[in-house]
């Protein structure tokens, strides 16, 4: 699918490259002639030789000396080029000099430290041949390898710490005098540059306007305004695509305020850069189609420009290895490094399955105190022991680049595949002793097979990608061969790739699709996508599309969505479809296509460079992360649109208290935090969504709008996020927003059923919503006692009162005016007749899956008859469980449990009230428990006074002579009372 095929938008577009082009040659067509004229006036005014006039009226015969001035002229002509030619040359080296010892000088002041330092001592060294290592083969296993490692690391840690702070420039002695040193570099270089371009050199011209605006160190002051005259000036020249582009966002945004916003001259900058072919001009222009940004919508357009940048990103993954190249990690939104938006719990990003996000995991680890070298630390030392699942999870580390098995862009380490081929190879061996081709194999079925399998899956991918090694075709299926022995999926996915291209072997399609199926029978998704472009190349598109469905399902990241695309593309294109059916076809081409083109950034990582931006934690660094995420954003990234908006968030702004933020709330900056956040609200952000309700709520970014507008707007974007029904803070607001009557009428029972349903959407809202609905009830009770109407019913449930259902919107149990569907005999349905809704939540459609539903009925209303095709051990056992399950009910184990949970779906209990009884329960109990400690304890003490009061008696008695011995006397033994 060629940009030229699409006729569309072909005409205006060399219409206007037609306009400028005219416009170019005249300019230069104009400067041309009046240099020519002006040499020619010079040369002419430095001769004072001017030929004879006739005195007579007759033309005179030329003399000798009109012949010599002829040749003098002519010889003073051409020294004139000479010299002309000899001027320009001189010019062009003396800018090509100028040009290059800018670059050397640049080279000079950029090469700094990386900011992700790598401790060399957290990898092993797996070829040292020292000869402690030879004295002691075992030397990293055991208290002394890890004692040993640990010197190390620490000798590693103290002589950095020593040599930075010792050294000169540690202790400050000439400290001020390098720093002067290197900015007077830094200001050469932009001299230099700036002579050079002067001089007319055009990649002079581009250089500065990159160091301009992403200035390479902290040396460099980033100009804007500096940065557009020099791209101006190198598009007027050359009309270099990449600066139209960059053009095109300067007009788009008004950055800086360089140039007024004009969306206008932004589209037609991005349309030459798009036709120019730059990648990031044509997702502009596709997100701009797509949203109606400065222009109309129109899916067609949106789709061919994105189907253009997916087309160059998959000629880039097809020029890699076998297999394509690496897919880059996905970028990080900084909001889910600590919980979301909204922090943990209380986000969409936090809850439910996206807490196990990569992103989310590894925020809570560094909140933990965790550190991806402590993480290293403990898989060395594991596997260091011997121990094999914690060996192949560090060669698994090493070799994705990434402590994280999902490519979610945090817990990135450098890669190193030599590492990881040892670790592979150290597992390998333990069941094949040797090396390939030698097939020895130990008899030992205690042998750790699987790993081995996997490892030899790895190994073979080394080999065949020539990945720290050198490409080697036979070792690589040999390898892929010792997998399959043991039925390793990857290995099988191997093999079928070097029998389908022919590598070092014969190509043969059937046994690279034997292989292919295999893996695929074990739900690879690799081998799904190399069995659909089978499919797809021989133009059998349902069952292709079916396989790559079935990949995008198991995880493929990346070839599966591009082929997606094209069929769906192909199908909007077809005369055949219905304008709805084309449409639909069009929206998913047009998200596929995106999504291939944002994850295929190999040369041209913009968020990548602005997390290592931020990273730094200068003031400059910042500015730059949120240019180049202000640029990925207008080029339709959800993720920048994200990071930009939660960056310059007034609420929760990171940046609070700085030259970011000031302490007073900027409006510019407001309205541009809002706008990037209803863009990342249109891409399916639900925090993003609740974040718009929350601008429209407090007012920022919208003065020029009256409360009620505003108030309006915030209850539909709290509503489209709690239809979600992912949102429980959308659902909590909008319950806060009917009990108080904001935005809403005031209407108590909408806000119990809010807070009840977010109490149902995140379990973790049970404390918040318990003190809400403490609130709303005596609320509600205060309103009654006052003569209101519309309260709550304290003695019964709010729905059997109102006949609100339990179930959440948009449930098949209820029809889009909120009344419940009457399935009895008397309006005239029978018992097959059904009600369908296009709106049921039944999750993402495919093609099959309307037959897929259909046998699924079929089968659960439809007894199956023995010998239908059917396993029997099978039938056997789903008979023998339904008995035990309807056992388990009525059986003989528990009848009285069984009825408990016979009539189950019978009772519905209020789980508020029976707390608020449990709790009050408790409360008596308490009260009880501490009167009859006070009782037991006034009985006590009452007993003891009495028990004073006769020993004092007694003793009285016996001092006045009684008949009761006293303490010494013997005979007071014999008065003793035994108990």
């Amino acid at each position: 699918m060629k940009l030229a095929s699409r006729p569309y938008n072909r005409t205006s577009t060399w219409l206007a490259f037609t306009f400028i082009a005219c416009h170019v040659i005249s300019c230069f067509a104009s400067k041309h002639v009046s240099s020519s004229l002006s040499v020619s006036s010079g040369g002419h005014a430095s001769s004072s030789l001017e030929p004879p006039s006739s005195t007579d009226g007759f033309p005179q015969v030329p003399s000798e000396s009109s012949a010599s001035f002829v040749t003098e002229q002519r010889s003073s002509s051409e020294e004139n080029h000479e010299t002309r030619t000899r001027q320009e040359s001189e010019r062009a080296a003396e800018a090509a000099r100028a040009y290059k010892q800018a670059l050397a000088t640049l080279s000079v002041i950029t090469s700094l430290p990386p900011s992700q330092t790598y401790d060399p001592y957290m990898a092993t060294n797996v070829n040292s041949k020292s000869i402690f290592s030879s004295l002691l083969p075992n030397f990293g296993q055991g208290p002394i390898g890890s004692a040993v490692r640990i010197i190390l690391r620490l000798y590693y840690h103290i002589f950095s710490w020593v040599s930075s702070n010792l050294s000169r420039g540690g202790l400050g002695l000439g400290a001020k005098r390098r720093e002067d040193e290197i900015r007077g570099k830094a200001i050469k270089v932009i001299d230099l540059l700036q002579h050079s371009a002067e001089l007319g050199n055009t990649d002079a011209l581009f250089t500065l306007s990159q160091i301009s605006l992403f200035p390479p160190s902290h040396y460099f002051q980033a100009d804007p305004k500096r940065g557009y005259q020099a791209l101006s000036m190198h598009v007027s020249k050359t009309g270099n695509a990449t600066s139209q582009s960059l053009l095109a966002f300067f007009h788009a945004t008004g950055y800086h305020n360089v140039v007024p916003v004009s969306q206008s001259k932004a589209q037609l900058y991005y349309t030459f850069a798009a036709n120019g072919g730059d990648r990031g001009a044509q997702m502009a222009l596709g997100y701009r189609y797509w949203s109606g940004i400065g222009t109309l919508e129109s899916c067609e357009r949106a789709n061919a420009w994105y189907g253009s940048a997916a087309e160059q990103v998959m000629a880039k993954f097809l020029s890699g290895p076998p297999g394509g190249r690496t897919i880059p990690p996905t970028a990080t939104r900084l909001s889910d490094l600590v919980g979301g938006v909204y922090g943990p719990g209380s986000s969409v990003a936090s809850t439910g399955i996206n807490a196990q996000r990569a992103a989310v995991k590894a925020g809570a680890a560094r909140a933990a105190g965790e550190t991806w070298e402590d993480v290293l630390e403990y898989y060395l030392f594991n596997a260091d022991r011997g121990e094999i699942d914690f060996a192949y999870r560090l060669g698994k580390i090493f070799y994705q680049g990434s402590i994280y098995a999902a490519a979610g862009g945090v817990g990135a380490i450098p890669r190193d595949y030599k590492v990881a081929r040892y670790y592979f190879t150290k597992i390998a061996r333990q069941v094949w002793p040797q090396d390939p081709p030698s097939t020895m194999q130990s008899k030992d079925e205690q042998r750790p097979t699987g790993y081995a399998a996997a490892s030899c899956a790895y190994l073979g991918r080394i080999y065949l990608r020539g990945e720290g090694v050198k490409p080697d075709y036979t070792m690589a299926r040999l390898w892929f061969e010792r997998g399959v022995e043991f039925g390793d999926r990857e290995s099988h996915n191997g093999l079928g790739i070097i029998y389908r291209d022919g590598m070092g072997v014969r190509q043969d399609g059937k046994k690279a699709l034997f292989h292919f199926n295999a893996a695929s029978s074990q739900e690879l998704a690799e081998a799904q996508v190399n069995i659909g472009k089978y499919y797809y190349e021989h133009a059998d598109m349902p069952l292709a599309m079916t396989y790559f469905e079935t990949a995008v399902r198991h995880g493929s990241p990346f070839e599966a969505y591009f082929y997606l695309a094209e069929i769906h593309s192909a199908q909007a294109s077809s005369p055949n479809l219905n304008a709805h059916m084309a449409s639909s076809a069009c929206t998913m081409a047009v998200s596929f296509y995106k999504l291939v083109a944002e994850r295929g950034v190999w040369d041209d990582d913009l968020l990548r460079d602005a997390e290592s931006a931020w990273i730094t934690g200068t003031d400059q660094g910042r500015e730059v992360a949120m240019l180049k995420w202000w640029i990925a954003a207008e080029r339709g990234s959800e993720i920048a649109q994200n990071n930009l908006a939660y960056v310059l968030d007034q609420d929760t702004s990171l940046l609070r208290w700085t030259r970011f933020s000031p302490t007073t709330i900027s409006n510019d900056t407001a309205r541009l935090a809002l706008t990037q956040w209803t863009r990342a609200a249109a891409q399916r952000n639900i925090d993003a969504l609740v974040k718009v309700g929350d601008y429209y709520y407090h007012g920022l970014g919208v003065s020029d709008e009256s409360e009620s507008s505003r108030l309006e707007k915030a209850v539909r974007y709290y509503q489209s996020a709690a239809d979600t029904q992912l949102s429980a803070l959308a659902m909590w607001n909008l319950g806060w927003m009917y009990e108080n009557g904001v935005g809403v009428p005031q209407d108590f029972h909408l806000a119990k059923r809010h807070y009840d349903l977010a109490q149902e959407t995140n379990p973790e809202a049970s404390l918040p919503v318990s003190l809400s609905l403490m609130k709303l009830y005596a609320r509600s009770m205060w309103h009654t006692l006052t003569g209101g109407q519309g309260g709550l019913n304290i003695w019964t449930s709010d729905e059997e009162e109102t006949g609100f259902s339990s179930q959440k919107p948009g449930s098949a149990g209820e029809l889009s005016d909120g009344r419940q569907k009457d399935s009895s005999p008397a309006n005239g349905l029978k018992e097959d007749d059904h009600i369908y809704h296009d709106d049921e939540p039944d999750g993402p459609w495919y093609f099959g899956k309307a037959r897929e539903e259909f046998r699924r009925r079929h089968n659960t209303r439809t007894p199956r008859r023995a010998g239908d095709d059917e396993d029997p051990i099978q039938w056997a056992r789903d008979r023998r469980n339904e008995e035990r399950e309807r056992d388990s009910d009525f059986g003989p184990e528990d009848y009285f449990d069984g009825a408990i949970r016979g009539n189950r779906e019978d009772e519905e209990v209020d789980e508020f009230a029976e707390t608020m009884l449990l709790v009050l329960l408790c409360l008596v109990i308490s009260i009880l428990l501490y009167i009859r400690t006070r009782i037991v304890e006034r009985m006590r003490r009452d007993q003891r006074e009495q028990q004073g009061r006769g020993d004092r008696n007694g003793q009285q008695n016996n001092g006045n002579g009684g008949v009761f011995p006293g303490p010494d006397d013997p005979a007071r033994n014999e008065w003793a009372i035994l108990r």
